[in-house]
């Protein structure tokens, strides 16, 4: 861990999915901290909260009980409104699907998130792009749109696209789980040298090997942390 101060503080976090027959806690008395230029992996069996977690963190879904501070703000005291700038300057995604626009380019999709800043004008926004992209080595595809590209270069440009904001924190869901054995080990090893940079990096994985490339390994079990180890890595 960093000696900066944390940017990620839950402190007895609840998230419960209720049916008129089933009360399923998905997050279950969660406490975590993560500091400013950590890499962590959170593993552990489908239907353990993994993913619920991860969308938690991105403030795509509230919590029931406990509080979750990002960045110093309690998130649980602020309007959707405001949640919506909070995750549109704090936070970059990175999906399992991509989740490009097919009619776009891939300048326009990394541009994107950008559309939604105050005062980033439609130049500042393509030197933005343009630098991410060449960051993640796919500067000579800007024009081109997803469909031709390959799946490792779509994620390439997801990636792209979670960093053009400058975000304090990435969030990555089965970042490889569309991709070959080789392209997922080249898109792992551009997360790690995204942290290296200093980016702060949270990721979600079955696969242990891809979860070795993080700096602390957290294993979830129904809904709670049963570890929290620096990685061997």
């Amino acid at each position: 861990m960093t000696n900066q101060s944390p940017l990620i503080v839950l402190d007895g976090v609840e998230r419960v999915f209720a049916t008129e027959t089933l009360e399923t806690h998905a997050l279950d008395g969660i406490d975590l901290e993560i500091a400013s230029g950590e890499y962590v992996t959170i593993e552990g069996p489908s239907g353990c909260g993994k993913s619920t977690l991860l969308s938690v963190l991105g403030l795509l879904d509230e919590i029931d009980g406990g509080e979750y501070r990002l960045a110093g703000v309690p998130t649980t005291e602020i309007d959707a409104e405001e949640r919506a700038r909070l995750r549109n300057r704090e936070i970059g995604f990175v999906f399992q699907s991509f989740n490009l626009i097919p009619e776009m380019s891939v300048l326009e999709n990394v541009a994107l998130p950008l559309v939604y800043r105050d005062g980033v004008g439609a130049g500042e926004r393509r030197k933005r792009a343009d630098e991410v992209l060449e960051q993640v080595g796919m500067a000579a595809r800007a024009d081109h749109r997803p469909n031709q590209l390959s799946g490792g270069q779509q994620q390439r440009v997801a990636i792209a696209r979670a960093l053009v904001g400058a975000p304090s924190l990435i969030l990555a869901d089965e970042p490889t789980g569309n991709l070959d054995h080789e392209n997922g080990e080249q898109i792992m090893a551009l997360l790690a040298e995204l942290n290296r940079a200093g980016a702060t990096l949270v990721t979600v994985t079955h696969n242990p090997e891809y979860a070795a490339h993080a700096g602390r390994r957290i294993a979830m079990l129904d809904g709670r942390l049963r570890t929290s180890a620096a990685s061997a890595a």
